[in-house]
C-alpha cells in the first residue's frame, strides 16, 4: 500500500527537509502540501507538480479518508495544535522537534490512539550513525563519557520566533538543538537519572538562552557532556566518547543538511557520504586511525514509519524518547535557576 502524505508547513523544514525526503521514499506519496504563504505556495508547484496546494489544514482533518499520514513542520507553537487535529481525525501523525513545548502535552498527544512519531532525523547522521556503530561494537571498550557538541557562531540575533522569549513558542537554543543532542544521548544510553545545567543569554539583545551546557548521567555511569551555542568563536569537536580502551573524535557536520538545502535528494548515488578528509580518529594518544564515517540517511526515519504503519514494526523513534528528552529540557531549566 502506497502511503499518502499530506505535509502541513513549507518554510525551511518543509520545503527541504520533509517533502524532499518523504519523495524520496518507496511506499509513500506527498499528496498535499498546507501552505497560506503565496510565494511557497508557487515553490510547491514549481518543484512538485500534481501534488495539490491547500491554504488550510482544516479540510485535510474533516475529511481524513485521503490522507494516510499527516506531518507537521510548522513553528514550535503550534506543534500540539496541529497534531491533535490530524490525532482526533484518526490520522497517525510525524512532529517535527520539539514535539511539544512540555513533556504533559506530549503525554496527551500519545493518548489519542493514532502513532505520534517525533522527527528526530539527527539519529541518521553519519557521524552519530559511526560512533553509535563503535559502541555497539565495543570498539571503544566502556563507554565513560559522550561528549556532544552543536556550536555556531552567531554572534547577531536575528528575527526569528525562536529568539521569542513567550514560553509557548519553545524558543532558545535548548529546545532547538537542545533537542538533537539529548535525544542522540538518550538514544545511546536511556533517559538520564541527574541533569545539570548552566543556561546563559550571552548577545547583546537576545531575549532566550543562546549558549547552554548539559551535564547527563545516566543508569550505568555514563556522562554526557553536551554544547549548544551561538556563541562559539572556536568550534570544538562534533563527538568526543571517551572509554576504557580508545576514544572516537570526530570534528564538523553531517553534510545532508547542505546537501538538501541545496536541493539534493537521497536519490542521487553517493548519498550522506563524507570525504575522506572528514572522518574521525578511533584510539588512543599516539596511536589513533581514521576510521569511515557512515553514510548518513536522513530518509531512513521515513522508511521506518512507513514499516511501522505497513507492517507493524516498532517506530523509528519511540514517543516515549521525545518525552524523556522534553522531561530533560524541563529539568535543565529547573537546574539552571536553583530548583
Amino acid at each position: 500500500m502506497t502511503l499518502r502524505v499530506v505535509l502541513i508547513g513549507y518554510g525551511l523544514g518543509g520545503a527541504a527537509f520533509h517533502a524532499p525526503l518523504i519523495s524520496s521514499v518507496p511506499g509513500m506519496m506527498l499528496v498535499a502540501v498546507v501552505t497560506g504563504n503565496p510565494e511557497r505556495q508557487e515553490a510547491v508547484r514549481q518543484r512538485y507538480p500534481g501534488v495539490a496546494v491547500l491554504p488550510e489544514p482544516a479540510a485535510v482533518f474533516a475529511e481524513p479518508q485521503h490522507c494516510d499520514l499527516v506531518v507537521v513542520s510548522t513553528p514550535n507553537r503550534t506543534h500540539v495544535t496541529l497534531a491533535t487535529g490530524a490525532l482526533k481525525a484518526g490520522l497517525p501523525v510525524v512532529v517535527d522537534k520539539p514535539v511539544a513545548v512540555t513533556s504533559a502535552q506530549a503525554r496527551e498527544l500519545e493518548s489519542y490512539g493514532p502513532p505520534v512519531f517525533p522527527y528526530h532525523n539527527r539519529r541518521w547522521d553519519g557521524d552519530f550513525r559511526t560512533a553509535r556503530r563503535l559502541i555497539g561494537e565495543g570498539a571503544l571498550g566502556e563507554v565513560r563519557r559522550f561528549e556532544s557538541r552543536f556550536e555556531r557562531w552567531r554572534p547577531e540575533v536575528a528575527e526569528s520566533w525562536k529568539e521569542s522569549r513567550d514560553p509557548a513558542d519553545a524558543g532558545s537554543i535548548l529546545y532547538d538543538l537542545g533537542t538533537h543532542l539529548v535525544d542522540q544521548s538518550i538514544c545511546l544510553f536511556g533517559p538520564p537519572t541527574h541533569v545539570y545545567a548552566e543556561v546563559d543569554t550571552r548577545r547583546a539583545g537576545a531575549q532566550v538562552p543562546d549558549d547552554v551546557f548539559l551535564g547527563l548521567t545516566h543508569e550505568g555511569g555514563v556522562r554526557s557532556h553536551l554544547w549548544m551555542s551561538a556563541t562559539a568563536a572556536d568550534l570544538g569537536p562534533r563527538f568526543r566518547v571517551l572509554g576504557s580502551e580508545a576514544s572516537y573524535v570526530i570534528h564538523g557536520m553531517d553534510g545532508q543538511e547542505a546537501a538538501l538545502r541545496a536541493g539534493r535528494t537521497p536519490r542521487e548515488p553517493g548519498w550522506g557520504q563524507m570525504p575522506p578528509e572528514t572522518y574521525g580518529l578511533l584510539g588512543v594518544p599516539g596511536r589513533a586511525r581514521p576510521v569511515r564515517t557512515d553514510a548518513g540517511a536522513y530518509q531512513d526515519f521515513y522508511k521506518g514509519v512507513a514499516a511501522t504503519l505497513q507492517n507493524g514494526a516498532p517506530p523509528p523513534v519511540p514517543m516515549a524518547d521525545a518525552i524523556a528528552g522534553l522531561e530533560v529540557i524541563e529539568a535543565a531549566l529547573r537546574s539552571a535557576v536553583g530548583r
